[in-house]
């Protein structure tokens, strides 16, 4: 994983002392440590990445005529007879020695690496602060690029104007990576699952064991403390709401959601159609984030009504996305609202449902459209027409294309098998 932070080091090191230095070598290791704990598939979370990485480094030190393996081997066996009191025991040993030192060496890097820029990061230590990959960043260009486009004029900001983009742009390019760095973890998740219960349903006669090592534990994303170093930034740059932390909390409920109904699918397992509404509901949460972020940069009051236009637009457009990528979103077990419905309903019932949902929501967005401006709902109109043209669909009355249903997979098994 290559990590980015929210700092940037000098050149000019030559006022760095050797134990700042150290420290600084140290952390390289770390970050080194990181990208290759991604590379080879053992990426998990943030805090477990990092305890990993600094687990391997440990164990490449020299240690008398050890070789790698044997200290392994020898890691293993005596960690086999760690028992639960000897964990508790060590809940008393003394650390504060050991990592008080390196904590204020990292606070020190941290005022030097900032200093020529008058930016002083108070609250999380370096250990603590959020990273993002460069996959994330990628991932997340687009989305910035829609909201821009599709949400500025709700602050009547004009998104070709750069000026405009660039002045808020770290807060919420970082934001919106940083979430996308947890959706990754948790598609990785869905599809390691996903292979995991294929592979146990296997026939006899075919080997599995391997396969079923992939399987792992609930994925730490769901663990809101993941969301405690961007809240703690924000918080620093006063941006942070409880209307904000509401919507990350919208976020983790919905990764809960979606690993709850796609394993439900897997394991041909019934699912309630309560759920799949709210994970819908819930799925656009990092352009709310966004948005209320926009609200708090230009230090503007929330406006209610853009807030709820805005909702059932994003419901639109997520149905929309789903139909679209339905048959990538089979193959790799992620959440899709058809998906969902041919579970719930049947083959047969399952697009009239949808289609009902998709036109009850299509009427309340023309009654919420009609209390907006007359120019902004225009704009808006015209946008979602630049959007659909763009994500090739084709034009028809409405401003999300053509509500077209897809062919419905009635056996994802044997179709993730013949895509995958």
């Amino acid at each position: 994983m290559v990590s980015f932070h929210f700092i940037s080091f000098p050149w000019e090191l030559e006022t760095w002392s050797g134990f700042e230095m150290e420290a600084l070598r140290r952390l390289e290791r770390v970050q080194s440590m990181l990208a290759f704990i991604d590379s080879h598939g053992l990426s998990a979370s943030v805090s477990s990445d990092r305890f990993l990485a600094h687990l391997l480094l440990f164990f490449v030190q020299p240690c008398d005529m050890l070789s790698l393996h044997n200290k392994f081997s020898l890691a293993f066996h005596l960690l086999s007879k760690v028992t639960s009191q000897v964990v508790e025991d060590l809940k008393f040993f003394p650390n504060d020695e050991i990592d008080q030192g390196e904590v204020n060496v990292q606070s020190d890097i941290l005022s030097k690496a900032n200093k020529d820029d008058g930016v002083y990061l108070q609250g999380p230590k370096f250990s603590e602060m959020p990273l993002v990959g460069l996959d994330s960043m990628q991932r997340a260009n687009s989305t910035l690029e829609d909201f821009c486009r599709s949400y500025f004029m709700f602050h009547d900001m004009d998104a070709n104007r750069p000026e405009s983009i660039f002045k808020f742009l770290p807060i919420l390019s970082f934001t919106e990576c940083y979430i996308y760095q947890l959706d990754t973890w948790n598609e990785k998740n869905l599809c390691k699952r996903s292979k995991s219960a294929a592979s146990s349903r296997g026939t006899p006669d075919h080997d599995y064991t391997a396969e079923k090592i992939v399987e792992i534990s609930p994925p730490e994303v769901f663990d809101s403390d993941l969301f405690k170093p961007l809240i703690s930034l924000l918080q620093d740059q006063g941006m942070m709401t409880g209307r904000i932390n509401d919507e990350l909390i919208s976020g983790i409920q919905y990764w809960s959601l979606e690993t709850m109904l796609c394993q439900a699918l897997i394991r041909k397992e019934k699912i309630l159609v309560e759920d799949v509404l709210r994970a819908i509901h819930l799925k656009s949460f990092d352009y709310r984030v966004l948005n209320l972020l926009l609200y708090q940069l230009r230090g503007q009051e929330v406006n209610e009504l853009h807030m709820e236009f805005l909702s059932v637009s994003e419901f639109l457009v997520e149905v929309s996305d789903d139909l679209y990528d339905y048959e990538d979103d089979v193959t790799n077990n992620t959440f899709n609202i058809l998906r969902m419905f041919v579970s719930v309903y049947g083959a047969s019932l399952a697009p009239k449902k949808l289609i009902k949902c998709i036109s009850d929501a299509e009427k309340r967005y023309e009654a919420l459209s009609r209390k907006l401006e007359p120019n902004l709902s225009l704009n808006y109109w015209k946008r979602c027409e630049e959007a659909t043209k763009e994500g090739g669909v084709s034009k028809s009355g409405n401003a999300y294309g053509m509500w077209s249903i897809p062919p419905l997979i009635l056996d994802e098994d044997a179709f993730r098998a013949q895509n995958t």
